[in-house]
C-alpha cells in the first residue's frame, strides 16, 4: 500500500498585531531619534548635548507612541461594541430586513437560492450567531481583544525605545558629535537594512526591496534634519 501523503502545514502569520506594533515602534525609533541626533550634530560641538536631547526625545517619543497605540486599540474596541449593539437592535426591531441581508450575503458567497434560504433559516434560530455572522460578513469586523490596547501601548513604546537607543549609542563611545554621527549613521543603516529585510520576509514582500526602502527612508530623514540644522546654524552665525 502506498503511504498516505501528509500535507505540509500551512504557514500563516498568527501574530500580525504584535508584528505591526513592533514595526511601527522600531521604524520610528530608528529614524526619528537618528534624524534628531544627526540634526544636532550639525549644530552643536558637544556629544553630551546630543545624548541628553536624544534621551529626552526617546522618552517623550515612547510615551507618545505608546499612548497612540493605546488610543487606537481602545477606539477599535469601542467601535466594535457600538456596531455590535446596533446589530442586536436591528435583529430585534427589523428581523425581516436582517434575514434578507443574511440570505443575500450567502448568495454572494456562491450558495444557490434554495441552499441560502435553508442556511438562513437555520442561522437565525440563534440570535447570537446571527449577529456574529452579520458583524463578520456584512460589516467585515472581527471581535478585537480588549487587552490589545495595553499590549499595543507597551509593545510600541518598548520597540520605539529600543530602536531609538541604537543610533544614540554611537555618541556614548565617540569624542565629538561628528564622529558620533558617522558611527551612528553606519550602525543605523545596517539596522534599517536588517530590520527592513526581515520585516518584508515576514509580511510576504520582496526582502531586498523592503530593506532598501527602509534604509532610504531613514537616510532621507537624517539628511533633511542635518542640513536644516546646518542652515539654521549658518543664519544664526
Amino acid at each position: 500500500m502506498t503511504p498516505a501523503t501528509v500535507a505540509p502545514p500551512e504557514k500563516h502569520l498568527t501574530s500580525s498585531a504584535v508584528l505591526q506594533d513592533i514595526v511601527i515602534g522600531l521604524s520610528d525609533g530608528l529614524t526619528v531619534p537618528f534624524a534628531l541626533a544627526a540634526g544636532l550634530s550639525g549644530a552643536v560641538q558637544s556629544s553630551g548635548l546630543v545624548i541628553t536631547a536624544g534621551l529626552a526625545e526617546i522618552v517623550a517619543g515612547s510615551i507618545a507612541m505608546g499612548l497612540g497605540g493605546y488610543l487606537a486599540g481602545r477606539t477599535e474596541v469601542d467601535h466594535y461594541a457600538a456596531e455590535l449593539a446596533r446589530e442586536h437592535e436591528e435583529v430585534r426591531t427589523v428581523p425581516a430586513t436582517e434575514r434578507q441581508e443574511v440570505q443575500d450575503l450567502l448568495r454572494e458567497m456562491g450558495l444557490s437560492d434554495a441552499t441560502a434560504a435553508q442556511a438562513t433559516h437555520e442561522l437565525v434560530q440563534d440570535p447570537e450567531q446571527w449577529v456574529k455572522f452579520m458583524m463578520k460578513y456584512e460589516l467585515g469586523l472581527e471581535q478585537p481583544d480588549p487587552r490589545q490596547a495595553f499590549k499595543s501601548a507597551f509593545t510600541i513604546a518598548g520597540a520605539y525605545a529600543v530602536g531609538g537607543l541604537v543610533p544614540l549609542s554611537a555618541y556614548f563611545l565617540t569624542a565629538t558629535p561628528h564622529q558620533g554621527l558617522l558611527w551612528s549613521g553606519l550602525i543605523t543603516l545596517v539596522c534599517l537594512l536588517v530590520f527592513g529585510f526581515f520585516k518584508s520576509r515576514l509580511t510576504g514582500q520582496a526582502p531586498v526591496a523592503g530593506a532598501l526602502k527602509m534604509a532610504a527612508t531613514g537616510a532621507a530623514a537624517a539628511a533633511a534634519a542635518f542640513y536644516v540644522a546646518r542652515l539654521v546654524q549658518g543664519h544664526g552665525a
